[in-house]
């Protein structure tokens, strides 16, 4: 069922951007009628994410740091598209230049938010089979390690909080369960 919106915008003003987000403050009118605040970060790319699966069921993980946790991360591969790019070009993109990886065989299994209280964040997650293996080209912000595991093992890292970035979760979750695992 479709509620609908009972926010009202009273004026929006971008207090912040960059080539990859944009920050708007908003005066607004909320649900109960009372005037408030809204920040909301406005993303320039779909956010993509990709379970690679080999034919034993081992998927391949990407670890890195990332700046703004200020900790290590294992995650699946991702990165962003472009908004008028197509999602499976970007996922075949940033797979190879990620781990190296070629599929043969792409499917889309989901599409998320991210943070839906403050960012209008698309995301698009994809299962990638028939892999085959090539040269890594990462980007000059990307220092990755790469790691391969059972699909098992790593749904054990995200209930252990090993993993804890949000595609990644939701993508081995659903991959685990569309295994049966």
């Amino acid at each position: 069922m479709e509620a609908e919106n009972n926010w009202k915008t009273l004026t929006s003003e971008t207090v912040y951007e960059n080539p990859w987000i944009e920050i708007q403050h908003r005066e607004v009118i909320n649900p109960a009628g009372n005037e408030g605040i809204y920040g909301v970060v406005k993303f320039k790319n779909k956010a993509i994410g990709i379970v690679p699966l080999d034919a034993d069921d081992n998927i391949y993980l990407v670890g890195q740091y990332r700046y703004p946790l200020h900790e290590y991360s294992w995650e699946i591969p991702e990165g962003g598209g472009p908004l008028g790019e197509d999602p499976l070009d970007a996922a075949k993109r940033e797979l190879k230049e990620e781990t190296g990886l070629v599929a043969e065989s792409w499917t889309r299994f989901a599409r998320i938010h991210t943070s839906n209280s403050a960012t209008d964040e698309e995301g698009f997650l994809f299962v990638a089979e028939g892999l085959s293996q090539y040269e890594q080209e990462p980007e000059d912000t990307e220092d990755l390690r790469i790691r391969k595991l059972p699909l098992s093992e790593a749904v054990e890292m995200v209930m252990r909080s090993d993993i804890t970035d949000a595609l990644s979760v939701a993508g081995i979750l659903m991959v685990a369960r569309i295994k049966g695992l």
